[in-house]
């Protein structure tokens, strides 16, 4: 598969490097940032792939969390895809709000017109991407996975839904019960149908309850979040992980909001939580 390289910048004694490539899941082309550690330029490294919430890009955790450092010391290479999938004639919301459509993919496999022929996140997270970049970059199957807000709510659900993949999971802020809060309800009736049977299978509450694996799982929620309450429900998250005695650690953070000034005061506690399942 062929990648064209967007940028390159050298951080921290390693290489921050934008591409675009054809997926061939989301049939358009999609973009996606990796940070190269130092350490990759002789040995195969780790990787955490980072998703990012409603209306960002690759851009956002590379630009704005500090991530960088701590992963250039560790040995961990950070990739960080694209929310949804973009172009002239890939299908967006028709009102063109911010929580649907372009930027707003939810990290599922659309299954409902005209959504399906292009936002198959849930599969390009999972197989494409991790196979890309396994291919084209000096890195190891070793992988975990994290998230913010509606990335948040990818890396759960995607951690739980294939734990022989990934070594553990973080998240901040993530939307923990999207069949019951408005975000979801209405990214799931526009991807995947009014018919609700198949929403459980992207509700990290519904999964953890049933799943029998037990991957290590870091989750901070700052308690000052404007959305917490309607949209992001971690209590609920907490409820459901007590009901199956799963092994997850919930940190209420007090006076965080919901903004990357959030994340850059914890991503370093990420990191190194990863890295202990990431480097043996």
């Amino acid at each position: 598969m062929m990648l064209e390289q967007v940028s390159s910048t050298k951080v921290f004694g390693g290489w921050l490097r934008q591409f675009n490539h054809q997926s061939e899941v989301n049939n358009c082309s999609m973009r996606f940032a990796i940070y190269l550690p130092p350490q990759a330029a002789t040995q195969k490294v780790p990787v955490l792939y980072w998703l990012s919430g409603l209306t960002c890009t690759d851009e956002n955790v590379m630009q704005k969390s500090g991530i960088q450092r701590v992963a250039a010391e560790l040995g961990i290479a950070i990739v960080a895809p694209d929310t949804s999938p973009r172009g002239d004639d890939v299908a967006d919301d028709p009102d063109a709000s911010y929580d649907f459509g372009l930027g707003a993919g939810f990290y599922v496999n659309a299954n409902q017109a005209p959504f399906k022929s292009n936002y198959q996140m849930y599969s390009y997270i999972v197989d494409e991407l991790p196979a890309l970049i396994e291919a084209k970059f000096n890195v190891n199957q070793t992988r975990s996975i994290s998230g913010h807000s509606m990335g948040g709510h990818g890396a759960i659900t995607i951690g739980l839904k294939n734990s022989l993949r990934y070594q553990s999971i973080s998240a901040f802020s993530p939307i923990c019960n999207p069949i019951n809060c408005p975000w979801g309800q209405k990214a799931f009736n526009g991807y995947l149908g009014a018919d609700q049977t198949s929403w459980a299978e992207y509700d990290s509450c519904e999964l953890i309850k049933k799943t029998d694996a037990k991957i290590p799982m870091l989750v901070d929620q700052g308690n000052a979040d404007n959305f917490l309450t309607e949209q992001l429900q971690s209590e609920s998250l907490k409820t459901a992980a007590n009901i199956n005695q799963y092994p997850l650690t919930l940190r209420m953070q007090e006076g965080y909001d919901h903004s990357y000034y959030f994340i850059s005061s914890f991503i370093e506690e990420h990191l190194r939580f990863h890295a202990k399942y990431l480097i043996k």
